[in-house]
């Protein structure tokens, strides 16, 4: 990398095997341009792949979609960014089919994949299955992903409601979109959206969102330095339990070089008024408007001619050409960076979930005749970095079980450090500092990882924390 060559964001990214699973299926890439003319180009690339699969399946899958995004993007002759990326993806996909069909040993293995390009001031995402790209941005937490799981398709097509006793009793790691068991696939393509100094995204596989909620998580990435997330996140999903492998990828953007260039004065353009954009019209809306102007500006040339009788309908027309641009202009029939779709199509119409989906295994059938590429519509969920004290009342209660769970199982464990560091924490909840009293309880939490580590227990289910 070149010494005067600054690449505009920082990262940090780990990934572990979890407390209850003897192999690591998940994979990530991270591709950081290393010049300006590769950043001009092809920007900086970010992959998390959480593969599904019997013996070594899930694991070569996701290695596969990891390596096969990265490798496919960066060398397409491909213009345009999203289309590059989504390309990237079908690649990948063929990749894994093709050797699932080749080996008994991994057939139907299969792959989420969720990938990140910062190029050019602007933002894209590609997703397939239920990883997740967040962003963080003025104290709220986006998530910019769909999740392709049973759960989130039932409750985006109106047959549930997610705090219905049915919601809440349906599984949330079946997926319904995963990388390798069918021959095409569709990929959603978020973007492109406007990058900004301060922005925080994050990639994660589900082994992190399945433990940790999102209201704890949108404060977590709001207070935690970027050398210090990562470690955080891994470590208090493992004193949840930590059933699943779990991947993190936290970028923050620092450098104009990343950022558009007046991104802030185009935020308060948007904030301040409507935003002509495609997506806040139709053709067919353009044309009602045009046909109801035209014929306003004709009926009332007719009545300056000496046809009075056509005053009621001038009238009539421009009171419909004035709604249908009121309509265009308030984007009603579209989907604005906070305004989710009236209806998003997620798979062919009338396909439901295979018996195989339900019972939580990595097969699907996407029914296409050719791999796509489907605009999402995101951000889909916002969150509120303002939960600092139940946070810390939950990490207070983790630090406190997992005490008791030692005593119980007569753990030969010195807690000395970990107290002195969770008395800071009290003492800034005590004075009101809710930011500091986070951080000190995350200080905390990865001491206790580290007593862990040391007793090299040999039952995972110990440490298990029950909330």
């Amino acid at each position: 990398m070149s010494d005067s060559w600054q690449s505009g964001v920082k990262v940090a990214e780990l990934t572990h095997v979890g407390m209850r699973r003897a192999n690591n299926q998940d994979s990530f890439a991270v591709m950081v341009a290393e010049s300006a003319d590769r950043f001009e180009r092809r920007g900086h690339l970010f992959v998390v792949a959480d593969g599904m699969g019997a013996h070594a399946a899930g694991e070569l899958a996701s290695k596969i979609a990891s390596e096969q995004i990265a490798m496919r993007y960066i060398s397409s002759h491909e213009s345009e960014v999203g289309q590059a990326l989504g390309e990237a993806v079908h690649f990948a996909n063929t990749a894994i089919f093709e050797r699932g069909q080749s080996n008994p040993d991994f057939h139907n293995m299969g792959t989420t994949a969720s990938s990140l390009v910062l190029c050019g001031g602007q933002g894209y995402v590609a997703h397939v299955g239920d990883s997740r790209v967040y962003r963080l941005r003025d104290h709220t937490l986006e998530q910019l992903t769909f999740d392709h799981s049973l759960v989130w398709e039932m409750e985006a097509s109106g047959q549930v409601d997610s705090d219905s006793p049915l919601g809440k009793a349906i599984p949330k790691n079946v997926i319904t979109r995963s990388l390798g068991p069918g021959e095409h696939v569709m990929v959603d393509l978020e973007g492109p959206f406007d990058v900004q100094i301060g922005d925080r995204y994050l990639l994660c596989s589900d082994g992190l969102t399945g433990q940790i909620e999102d209201e704890d998580l949108a404060v977590l990435m709001d207070c935690l330095s970027i050398d210090k997330i990562a470690p955080v996140l891994i470590d208090l999903a493992n004193l949840r339990g930590g059933p699943d492998n779990i991947t993190v990828i936290v970028v923050d953007v620092t450098g104009e070089n990343v950022a558009e260039a007046g991104a802030a004065d185009s935020a308060s353009v948007e904030a301040s008024g409507p935003r002509w954009s495609p997506v806040h019209s139709s053709r067919m809306l353009l044309a009602a408007t045009g046909i109801c102007w035209f014929g306003a500006i004709g009926f009332g040339v007719s009545v300056a001619l000496g046809h009075p009788r056509m005053i009621g309908s001038a009238i009539v027309a421009f009171v419909l050409g004035a709604i249908a641009i009121s309509v265009w202009f308030s984007g009603i029939l579209g989907t604005g960076d906070k305004r989710q779709a009236l209806k998003t199509r997620r798979r062919k119409s009338g396909s439901q979930p295979s018996a195989s989906q339900v019972a939580g295994l990595a097969t699907y059938d996407s029914g296409l005749e050719a791999s796509e590429i489907a605009n999402g519509t995101g951000p889909y969920r916002f969150y509120s970095a303002d939960h600092h004290q139940a946070l810390c009342k939950n990490l207070n209660g983790v630090l406190a079980e997992l005490k008791n769970t030692s005593d119980q199982h007569h753990w030969l464990l010195d807690w000395s450090d970990v107290d002195a560091i969770e008395s800071q924490a009290l003492q800034a909840q005590g004075e009101g500092h809710w930011e500091e009293a986070v951080v000190q309880y995350c200080n905390a939490a990865l001491e206790a990882m580290v007593l862990l580590r040391r007793h090299q227990d040999d039952s995972a289910s110990d440490t298990a924390v029950d909330l």
